[in-house]
């Protein structure tokens, strides 16, 4: 099949099933999907969590949602619900799918889904010959012969059958709500939005890409003297118990919003933060959709995923047994991290909020000014009539 073919896909199908942030590394490749045609329409097939992005991707129109069971988050599930799911997809009439995956990961259970739902384009990196399963193989050169960032990876793939986009930045809409919301739990907070303060995300799914709590205690209180300015923690309810073992050792007043938060009031919070302290976990690509600078404690268990087209300082310490690719470390000593010293953490910190003050500060106007709008859209009564 063409090229030409493509040209004339307007129902596309893109399969990421894994987790948010990988459904966020897609977007730049979703939007050249998007641009290149009129009028095409993208649907996302992802599980919950990567799901929970999608009606702040303007660049989609749909999200079904479903643990396939090839994925390493799903739950064992009945053959009987993917035999629903190839009904489900049988029932959109896409004319084609983009199945994207990181070089560890096969795309063909996805294209076998999307073959058996009649889906007669198909497009996938993979490693051994797909035969009739894919429409567009690319040949996958990595990791033999190039290993590419996680979104380079992805608008290379579309770019193969003509999608390209001039804008390569992660995709996240803010809503006007969420930001309002954020500002005025700020300022609750007595944060003053014109200094600095930090956000610290201290979890991740992944044991092996956890910074050692002990290492975040040291680190905080190491910022709190230097910097004596206001920190706030976040992350899932169930790390609520992670969070406030380590507030419970810093010196100095901090606060928690593990648990208390949604997505929009999150990528909000985030928005507005100076800088953002985290493992290398969702957060962190969040922070790159919405411009925010990432102090990334980078695990260093692959190497395609660090914070895209945004200020950043990755830390790790370089280990023989990099790019294992496993959530728990297989040496048991997690040196990758464990041997990056708090120093090293406060001292990037301190260069990162040095370097982006002016872009934080025009982004903060940028900002207020946005938020401004909204409220006086919002006052005027929805029968106002307008005078020439």
């Amino acid at each position: 099949m063409s090229e030409k073919n493509w040209d004339q896909a307007h129902r596309i199908l893109c399969i990421r099933p894994d987790n948010l942030g990988d459904v966020l590394m897609c977007t730049p490749a979703m939007r050249a999907l998007q641009q290149s045609a009129p009028g095409r329409r993208l649907v996302l097939l992802a599980s919950a969590s990567g799901a929970a992005a999608a009606r702040f991707i303007p660049e989609l129109h749909d999200v079904i949602v479903h643990p396939v069971p090839w994925v390493k988050c799903s739950d064992a599930r009945h053959a009987g619900a993917d035999m629903a799911l190839i009904r489900t997809l049988s029932s959109y009439e896409f004319d084609a799918a983009v199945i994207f995956t990181s070089y560890s990961q096969s795309p063909l259970p996805a294209a076998l889904l999307c073959h058996l739902a009649d889906i007669p384009l198909r497009l996938a990196h993979c490693h051994e010959n797909p035969y009739h399963l894919l429409s567009h193989w690319i040949a996958d050169p990595e990791p033999g012969t190039a290993v590419r960032h996680e979104v380079r990876r992805q608008l290379d793939l579309v770019a193969s059958v003509g999608s390209v986009t001039d804008n390569e930045r992660l995709s996240f809409s803010l809503r006007h709500a969420d930001t309002g919301w954020a500002q005025r739990r700020l300022q609750s907070l007595g944060i003053d939005l014109s200094r600095n303060w930090l956000l610290l995300h201290p979890g991740a799914s992944a044991p092996s890409r956890r910074y050692p709590a002990h290492l975040w205690i040291e680190t905080a209180n190491r910022l709190a003297t230097q910097l004596g300015c206001p920190m706030i923690f976040t992350g899932s309810a169930g790390e609520t118990p992670l969070v406030e073992q380590i507030r419970s050792r810093i010196a100095s007043p901090t606060h928690s919003m593990a648990g208390a938060l949604d997505l929009g009031q999150f990528a909000a919070l985030l928005s507005l933060a100076p800088v953002l302290i985290s493992n290398n976990t969702g957060p962190v690509h969040l922070a790159a959709a919405v411009g925010t600078p990432v102090i990334d404690l980078y695990a260093l268990t692959n190497p395609q995923h660090t914070p895209w087209q945004v200020p950043n300082r990755v830390l790790y310490h370089d280990v023989p047994c990099r790019n294992c690719y496993k959530s728990i470390c297989p040496e048991g000593h997690h040196d990758c991290l464990a041997k990056v010293a708090p120093e090293r953490v406060a001292h990037a910190t301190i260069e990162l909020l040095r370097d982006t003050h002016d872009a934080i500060s025009g982004r903060r106007s940028a900002q207020q000014g946005k938020l401004e709008q909204s409220a006086l859209t919002a006052s005027i009564p929805t029968d106002a009539q307008f005078l020439p």
